[in-house]
């Protein structure tokens, strides 16, 4: 097989909102936009939103995204985190934080249900630095 794309697409109820959030507090670009399905670009990486009711989808898989965890590196997560909880009160699921294995992070909810794990790439610790190729 040759792969020419691979990205995501986020079954949701409403559309409009979820690629407003994409647009808005991540900074996609919109390649395609209809009611029923919104194409995104950013410099380095592609996602689509898409009514999970649409006839497209087979029966008995028009479910709402669920269990899906994006991650968004950035330069500095605390900025992120003053600008996306602090100013614009995103839901915060999991608190800005240090980890051993290399990151700062922290998990808001983006509309849909999907968590956005907004992270700073830090220097492991010891322990977790040996298992980095």
């Amino acid at each position: 097989m040759e792969i020419t794309s691979f990205y995501p697409v986020l079954m949701v109820d409403d559309v409009a909102t979820a690629a407003r959030f994409y647009r808005e507090e991540l900074g996609f670009e919109t390649t395609f936009e209809a009611d029923w399905y919104v194409s995104l670009r950013f410099d380095g990486g592609e996602l689509a939103i898409l009514d999970r009711a649409h006839e497209t989808i087979p029966e008995g898989f028009r479910e709402p995204v669920r269990g899906l965890l994006l991650n968004a590196e950035v330069p500095d997560a605390a900025v992120e985190h003053a600008r996306l909880v602090g100013e614009r009160g995103l839901p915060e699921r999991l608190t800005l934080r240090d980890e051993a294995f290399g990151q700062r992070h922290f998990i808001v909810e983006a509309p849909g249900g999907v968590l956005i794990d907004v992270i700073e790439p830090i220097a492991p610790s010891p322990e977790f630095a040996a298992a980095f190729a």
